[in-house]
């Protein structure tokens, strides 16, 4: 431990505090909610890298109409462990660590409400993962039914051996949906009771905001998913018949479990982005964010929303033509509190004083490409299109517009944003724009293709296709590739930079909020005193301060 004068503009005079210094404790089953964060954030992009490297391969595959790289076997466990890895690896952990790491501070509190619950939801998830990759090397290989494991094929057990691919991946999938479980009570209970004097829900930063939406999902809908995953387990151990037909099981109501949960997962991920926007936009325009009340509220409506769209991922399952209508209304419904939050970040744009550095570019190519994935998602919610398109590369290309276009992007334009309060360190601008640029032009390579494929028929999940599917594949797999080499100066980027001497400013965006007032890296307790808020967020070009001064 080092003593570091450290100033707290607003909260202290210069103060004493110990700030610790020691790499080792990212090893360690620490507390502290901000070396937890950077933990899951650490280990989210490993395993980023990993699913990365999956997705190589298939493209590498599917550059040519033949099966000529991998085996079908080998491909269809790429395949699984790529989604798999990308949303239980990758993205629940990477928007996990950002809100453990922001929100205590962005509310004024000293940390997570349960610390140790917290320390244990985090090492959950290595296990998670360790299980996943050990899957590979077990008899019969890892699992081969998708990241969605339908049944009756997630049953199959060509092997005979009682733990096989399958049974290790639910095994994973169960660990890391109780770690999010505990997660969520921890951020919901923080949000609710650990806010410092004077802030309100109406002086939150979005962020917070969009993370309580997204952990409120947390709640009601992931145990729904975690049951039905230790009911295909039991099914698949021990002989229950949940969902096997040959023994009068449903395999219909597995997939009523599945996305009953799992399509309100893409609001439990992307809300936390949403707030990444809101807290962006204005510092880079040098304006309030436009209509603060209403985009907050919006929020909570998504969430509302979400418990009623899941229908829509079964509309060629058997689904009565009233429930296919039902949900195909919903599920347009959603639109409209995302479409507010559109309007309010382009007012927020419109007429300011923009500024072009790398968390901006990002933060603007991540809501360009949510747009165009909206428009995408309007038309899988209509029935008569989405019968069509229906298990073809349309859907694939509009999933990843989401995921990686939207949220990866979107946790870029997070991290550099933040980069330097975590690490005290300021990014390299020229590294940080050459990766913007190449994860945009490479964005679009790969997963534009993806939708005159579907409308043309190419069906997903395949590993060899006709040879007029060519031309498309092979941009596609350009674009892949491309994708790949943005990481490397992402990589270079981010150590170099850490590991540099030269501090950075502790406000170098000159930005409003709490995490801002305090030095960076913060001190252990966050704060030398609670602040007392007195001021309204998002408050650019006004002269209110945000805290009252202590005398």
């Amino acid at each position: 431990m080092t003593n570091i004068p450290v100033k707290n503009i607003g909260i202290a005079a210069e103060i004493p505090h110990y700030a610790p210094t020691n790499w080792k404790r990212y090893f360690s089953f620490s507390t502290d909610h901000k070396v937890i964060g950077i933990q899951y954030i650490v280990t989210a992009f490993i395993l980023f890298l990993v699913g990365g490297i999956f997705a190589m391969i298939m493209r590498g595959e599917l550059i040519t109409p033949e099966s000529d790289l991998v085996d079908r076997n080998v491909y269809n466990a790429l395949f699984t462990m790529h989604g798999t890895v990308m949303l239980f690896g990758w993205t629940f952990p990477i928007l996990t660590g950002f809100s453990n790491y922001l929100v205590p501070l962005m509310i004024g509190a000293r940390d997570m409400a349960f610390p140790r619950l917290n320390a244990v939801a985090f090492w959950m998830v290595p296990v998670a993962a360790i299980l996943l990759m050990v899957s590979f090397f077990v008899p019969g290989g890892p699992a081969q039914a998708g990241w969605w494991s339908y049944p009756p094929v997630s049953l199959q057990n060509p092997t005979g051996n009682l733990i096989n691919g399958e049974v290790i991946w639910l095994l994973a999938v169960a660990i890391s949906g109780v770690s999010s479980i505990m997660g969520a009570v921890n951020f919901v209970t923080t949000i609710f009771k650990m806010r410092a004097p004077g802030m309100t829900f109406f002086r939150m930063p979005i962020f917070v905001w969009n993370v309580m939406s997204a952990q409120i999902i947390q709640l009601f809908g992931l145990p729904v998913l975690t049951a039905g995953a230790v009911m295909l387990l039991l099914d698949l151990t021990v002989g229950t018949s949940f969902f096997d037909p040959a023994k009068g099981g449903n395999p219909v109501l597995f997939q009523h479990f599945f996305w009953f949960y799992s399509h309100p997962a893409v609001y439990v991920i992307i809300l936390p982005v949403f707030g990444v926007f809101s807290e962006i936009f204005p510092v880079f325009a040098r304006k309030p964010l436009f209509g603060y009340r209403i985009v907050a509220i919006s929020s909570l409506l998504i969430t509302a929303v979400s418990a009623i769209v899941w229908v829509h991922h079964m509309y060629a399952s058997g689904t009565a033509g009233w429930m296919r209508l039902l949900f195909m209304v919903t599920t347009m419904f959603v639109s409209v509190p995302t479409g507010i939050k559109v309007f309010a970040w382009t007012a927020t744009i419109w007429g300011g004083k923009l500024r072009f550095d790398t968390p901006m570019l990002f933060a603007l190519g991540a809501l360009i490409f949510f747009v165009f994935a909206g428009i995408t998602g309007i038309t899988l919610s209509s029935v008569p299109i989405d019968v069509h398109v229906n298990n073809t590369y349309y859907v694939v290309g509009h999933f990843h517009y989401v995921l990686y276009g939207t949220v990866t992007m979107g946790m870029f334009a997070a991290i550099y944003f933040w980069f330097s309060k975590m690490t005290g360190r300021m990014y390299y601008e020229g590294l940080g724009q050459l990766h913007f640029w190449l994860s945009f032009i490479g964005t679009n390579l790969n997963f534009f293709p993806m939708h005159p494929l579907g409308l043309q028929g190419m069906l997903r999940r395949v590993s060899s296709y006709a040879p007029e599917y060519e031309v498309w594949n092979i941009i596609s797999s350009i674009g892949a590739f491309m994708l790949g080499v943005s990481i490397l100066p992402f990589i270079l980027n981010m150590i170099g930079s850490w590991m540099h001497d030269k501090p950075a400013p502790k406000n170098p965006w000159r930005a409003i909020g709490l995490e801002w007032q305090v030095s960076s890296p913060p001190p252990v307790e966050n704060f030398d005193e609670i602040p007392v808020v007195i001021g309204e967020p998002y408050a650019y070009g006004k002269s209110e301060p945000l805290v009252a001064e202590r005398k």
